[in-house]
């Protein structure tokens, strides 16, 4: 089972937490014993951190979890590592007008290019299929726009930043 990683933001501050094997979570590189039981039929759950007990009522909204514990109310908005890398390669903030371009969030084969030179297309349209780690991606476009330059076809491999296709 490969470890799983996620990107958690509370307030300003941002956090690199791995769910290891064994009950570990490394938490910026620093590894912590948990365990933990949820409460039956409710939201409440029972944490153990190195042998330090601490009851948190936690629940989630459309965009962010929050937490309850020992009366601070903590709200955390908790990203997948890899969406996150494949958000930012799909520009999700590049709503403006100019160019787009997107470029490959992270090594991998090219699948699919479900598009040409010259295609109009919407905001949410699938601009390349990328397989990485044995799991297809749907990196898709930002913004409506018209295709102007594709450089890879199916079954090119892509290098992490490799420039693959310009929207204007």
């Amino acid at each position: 089972m490969m470890n799983q990683k996620y990107i958690t933001t509370i307030g300003e501050q941002q956090y690199t937490v791995e769910l290891l094997k064994d009950n570990k979570v490394s938490v910026d590189g620093v590894i912590y014993d948990v365990d933990y039981e949820a409460m039956t039929g409710q939201q409440l759950v029972s944490l153990l951190v190195d042998g330090k007990s601490f009851d948190c009522h936690i629940y989630q909204d459309d965009e962010n979890w929050h937490v309850l514990m020992r009366g601070a109310l903590y709200t955390a908005q908790v990203e997948d590592e890899r969406e996150k890398r494949l958000k930012a390669a799909a520009g999700q903030a590049s709503d403006e007008g100019g160019a787009f371009t997107l470029k490959a969030p992270m090594p991998g084969l090219v699948v699919a290019v479900p598009v040409n030179i010259g295609d109009e297309i919407e905001k949410g349209s699938v601009l390349v299929v990328l397989e990485s780690m044995k799991m297809q991606n749907e990196l898709k476009s930002p913004r409506a726009g018209k295709i102007t330059a594709i450089e890879v076809k199916a079954g090119d491999s892509v290098e992490q930043k490799q420039l693959m296709l310009t929207l204007e």
